[in-house]
């Protein structure tokens, strides 16, 4: 089981202007820079119902279907996060790629799959990225399944490839 090592908050102040700046490259066109390891969300805010807006890290992208698979680092108290529970349509821009979308959280054995395949590819970006969020991981691949019970993992699907 990941070993929770300290508790950590999501950025304020000075930390949270760095932690946006990746956005500002969307904003002026630019995202493509940031090449398909990054998407920028637009969700729709729950309490304001306006549009909000951040870029997360995609953990993986199946070309298949275009499905993008994302992680709350946060956790379930991330605004974004509550925010595409509250309200799945969704849209993103990643690349050179701009489309509608809906957002799925995982069940906690599909989002175990994801980090393990995740982990498998990139072991010590899982690592660093399990630090950063007050986790300090075995390396099993036990250890990483259960991460992926701990923080949600969001699918990101083209609405033309949803069924309702």
């Amino acid at each position: 089981m990941p070993e929770k090592i300290k508790e950590i908050q999501p950025p304020s102040g000075l930390a949270r202007l760095a932690f946006r700046a990746p956005l500002w490259l969307y904003r002026w066109g630019l995202g493509w820079l940031l090449g398909s390891r990054f998407l920028q969300l637009t969700h729709t805010g729950r309490k304001s119902g306006l549009p909000r807006q951040t870029v997360l890290e995609v953990v993986r992208h199946d070309k298949r279907d275009n499905t993008f698979y994302v992680v709350s680092g946060w956790g379930e108290s991330s605004d974004w996060y509550r925010n595409v529970i509250e309200n799945p349509q969704v849209s993103i821009r990643t690349g050179h790629q701009r489309f509608q979308a809906y957002a799925e959280r995982l069940s906690p054995d599909l989002a175990g799959d994801e980090l393990v395949d995740y982990h498998r590819r990139h072991p010590r970006a899982l690592s660093q990225l399990a630090g950063f969020m007050g986790y300090r991981l075995d390396g099993s691949e036990a250890d990483v399944r259960a991460l992926g019970e701990l923080l949600p993992v969001i699918a990101i699907r083209p609405q033309d490839t949803v069924s309702t």
